[in-house]
């Protein structure tokens, strides 16, 4: 836990090495001047894993990072543990990462604690507090919530978490449950999302030129496939109800 109640956090999840939708939400005002800029992991498993970690990186001790699945596979493949990632990218993302950038993301933590003003202790994660790559939904039922929370101290009254890339806010069992939504692999809306929170917690989305986003990760990325990739994906051409049934399976 860092020490001390910050009075306002960035939360950016799901970037998936998509630099210019990561570059457009830096640049808000609110999100330079955040105490804290928390990633809920899936940074890299995207076309610009190295050039993302770099700019984070660079913006020094303000960024605290959580691991992501996506992040997990990346260096499990990378150290040969496993032979695919279920990502069609996945493979082309490990092979752009450093050897450094490898170890840094091994080094993530699964979970983080801050003290928040207007929330007190809040609990940041990439799927659920105990697993990675669980799903839970803005309409999961009550008991599968209570589940999924059990784990947690009851000082922890916030969570934070991204992985399916949908921004909500709900109650569940008395915890207030946030999603930023995804910076670079929105479902459902076009833009980069992400969250403010403190003292209260504003989902916000981050509109940037999307045309040229496509054309410049085709022109960079040496991905196969990638100007598909970019359009599918930086369109959020996956709508909503088609994530959520995914997901709700």
């Amino acid at each position: 836990m860092v020490a001390g109640e910050l009075g306002c956090v960035a939360v950016l999840s799901d970037i998936h090495g998509v630099l210019p939708a990561l570059e457009a939400v830096l640049a808000e005002p609110e999100v330079a001047a955040a105490e804290r800029i928390v990633l809920t992991g899936d940074i890299t498993a995207g076309p610009q894993p190295a050039e993302a970690i770099d700019l984070l990186r660079a913006q020094g001790d303000r960024v605290l990072w959580v691991s992501g699945n996506a992040d997990r596979e990346l260096v499990e493949y990378r150290r040969g543990v496993r032979d695919g990632i279920p990502d069609p990218i996945g493979p082309y993302a490990a092979g752009q990462l450093t050897d450094d950038q490898v170890e840094f993301l091994a080094r993530l933590p699964a979970t983080l604690t801050l003290t928040v003003r207007g929330f007190g202790e809040v609990l940041f994660c990439h799927a659920t507090p105990r697993d990675d790559e669980e799903v839970v939904l803005v309409d999961s039922r009550l008991d599968r919530w209570a589940e999924v929370l059990a784990p947690l101290p009851d000082t922890v009254r916030t969570v934070v978490c991204g992985h399916t890339h949908m921004p909500y806010v709900r109650l569940a069992h008395g915890r207030l449950v946030i999603n930023p939504g995804s910076v670079g692999m929105p479902y459902g809306r076009a833009g980069a999302h992400w969250c403010l929170l403190g003292p209260g917690a504003d989902l916000r989305v981050t509109s940037y030129d999307i045309g040229a986003a496509v054309a410049r990760l085709t022109a960079e990325c040496a991905y196969p496939g990638i100007a598909e990739w970019a359009d599918y994906y930086l369109h959020a051409r996956a709508t909503d109800a088609e994530a959520l049934a995914v997901f709700g399976r």
